[in-house]
C-alpha cells in the first residue's frame, strides 16, 4: 500500500518523571517513587510514533546544544527519524518538561521550551520543498504560534492536509481554523476554543459541530476512557476507548494523533483511523513515560 509522505511540525523535550500516590496540592511536599529520564516534548512524541508505526515522516524541530539535544537526536536517529530538519540552538536550552504521574496514571506537566521556543518561520521557509510535497502536516502548539499559522498557510496553500493538535490548549484565531483538515482536541482544550463545557456525549457533538463552524473541514475530541468523536459535514461517530490498566497516561494524546496521522496516510477513513489510534493510544498507557511508552507496529 502507498504511504503518504507526513511531515511533524513541533517540540522536542525531554522528560522528568517522578511516580507518586498522588499529585500534591500547592505548597504541599510529598514523597514519591521511582524517577525516570526519558524522551518526550508533543511533536516529537507524535514524530516518532509515526516512525514506529511505519509512517513516511519528517519531523522539524529546534533542540539545544547540551547532553539533552544530543540524546534526543540519537534516540531518534535509532528509531529511523531523520535528524536533518532538526536544528540546533547554540543560545537556548533543549526543552525540558517536569512530570508527576499519580497511583492512577494520570498526570501534571510543567514544561520550559527552551529551545522549542526559538523555532521561527525562517525555519518553515528553510524547508517549504518538504512541507508543501508532504500529504499530511501535523502540528501541535508547544512552538510559537506565529509559526503554527505560517506553516499551515504554506502546507493549505498546496493542498497539504494539516491536522492540528491544539494542545497545550491556546485560543486559535479564525484564520488558521479555516486552514485546518482536522483538529484534535481533547475535552478542555475543545472547551477553551469553543467555550462550551462538555460533560456528555451531546456536548461533545455541540463542540465539534462549532469546531466545524469556526472553519475546521472535521473534528474528532479525544473523550479519554470514553473513546473519541468523530464530527465531519457527512457524519458523527463515537469510536469506544479499548478497556486497559492505565498506570501513565503522559503522551497518550500524542500517540493517539500520530497514529491517527498514519491510518490515514495509508488510506484508512476517519473512523477507521481513529479506532486505530485508540488501540495504539490504549497500549501507550499500560507503559511509563513519553516516547518509551510508543509501541512498534509489530507489537500491535
Amino acid at each position: 500500500m502507498e504511504k503518504k509522505k507526513i511531515v511533524v511540525i513541533g517540540s522536542s523535550n525531554t522528560d522528568l518523571v517522578i511516580k507518586t500516590t498522588r499529585i500534591p496540592s500547592p505548597g504541599e511536599t510529598v514523597i514519591g517513587g521511582e524517577f525516570m529520564m526519558t524522551a518526550g516534548g508533543k511533536g516529537a512524541n507524535q514524530a516518532v510514533a509515526v516512525a514506529r508505526l511505519g509512517g513516511d515522516v519528517a519531523f522539524i524541530a529546534r533542540v539545544g546544544r547540551d547532553m539533552f539535544g544530543e540524546s534526543a537526536l540519537r534516540g531518534y536517529a535509532a528509531d529511523g527519524l531523520p535528524t536533518d530538519y532538526i536544528s540546533r540552538d547554540g543560545s537556548a536550552p533543549s526543552g525540558v518538561a517536569l512530570i508527576t504521574v499519580d497511583a492512577h496514571g494520570e498526570n501534571c506537566i510543567v514544561v520550559a521550551p527552551g529551545a522549542n521556543n526559538t523555532l521561527t518561520t525562517a525555519d518553515i521557509d528553510a524547508h517549504r520543498e518538504l512541507i508543501c510535497g508532504a500529504e499530511y502536516l501535523l502540528m501541535q502548539l508547544e512552538i510559537p504560534m506565529e509559526v503554527v499559522e505560517y506553516a499551515a498557510e504554506m502546507a493549505e496553500a498546496h493542498g497539504v492536509k494539516v491536522i492540528l493538535n491544539p494542545a497545550p490548549a491556546a485560543p486559535l484565531s479564525a484564520g488558521l481554523m479555516r486552514k485546518l483538515y482536522l483538529i484534535t482536541p481533547n475535552l478542555s482544550e475543545c472547551r477553551l476554543i469553543t467555550g462550551i463545557d462538555i460533560t456528555n456525549e451531546a456536548d461533545a457533538e455541540r463542540g465539534a459541530e462549532a469546531l466545524l463552524a469556526m472553519g475546521a473541514q472535521a473534528a474528532i475530541i479525544t473523550l479519554g476512557s470514553r473513546g473519541a468523536l468523530i464530527r465531519t459535514a457527512a457524519e458523527c461517530t463515537l469510536t469506544p476507548a479499548e478497556q486497559v490498566i492505565a498506570i501513565d497516561t503522559t503522551a497518550a494524546g500524542d500517540v493517539f494523533n500520530g497514529a491517527l496521522t498514519v491510518a490515514l496516510s495509508e488510506g484508512k477513513s476517519l473512523t477507521e483511523a481513529a479506532r486505530f489510534a485508540a488501540h495504539v493510544a490504549a497500549v501507550s498507557v499500560t507503559r511509563m513515560g513519553a516516547q518509551s511508552s510508543i509501541p512498534y507496529r509489530r507489537e500491535l
